[in-house]
């Protein structure tokens, strides 16, 4: 025969098992962020944000990482998916842009930092939009 002692510590055990199955879910399947709705915690230009990665990575790693960053600048190159302001910034877009964006023409593009790309010298960003 079972113990009320022994049934009281499975389901204590089947609790916790759930429980942490569930916040597990929870973590692992984050609602996704929305971007182009989301306020732009920063507002700089291609040459400072590049100019502040250069002299401490670290430091603006910690400071614009994961945050969303609006830019002003000059397309100085243009894709199907992404745009490159000032040479030094790379703006990845989720869908193909507006063809009406030409190149040296000035842009302003929000987006979410991904980091800095030390050989190509310029700062990342994606699931970005063009502000007007």
């Amino acid at each position: 025969m079972v113990s009320s002692k022994n049934k009281r510590n499975w389901f204590l055990l089947i609790v916790l098992l759930t429980l942490c199955v569930f916040v597990g879910y929870q973590y692992i399947y984050q609602d996704h962020r929305d971007i182009e709705t989301e306020k732009a915690e920063f507002t700089t230009t291609p040459q400072t944000i590049s100019d502040e990665f250069k002299q401490n990575a670290l430091k603006s790693e910690q400071t614009y990482l994961n945050k969303t960053i609006e830019i002003l600048g000059i397309a100085t190159e243009i894709n199907k998916n992404n745009i490159t302001l000032n040479h030094l910034v790379f703006c990845q877009f989720n869908d193909i842009l507006n063809q009406s964006i030409k190149i040296n023409t000035t842009v302003k593009v929000k987006g979410r930092c991904i980091g800095y790309d030390d050989l190509l010298e310029q700062v990342k960003l994606d699931q970005c939009t063009i502000i007007n």
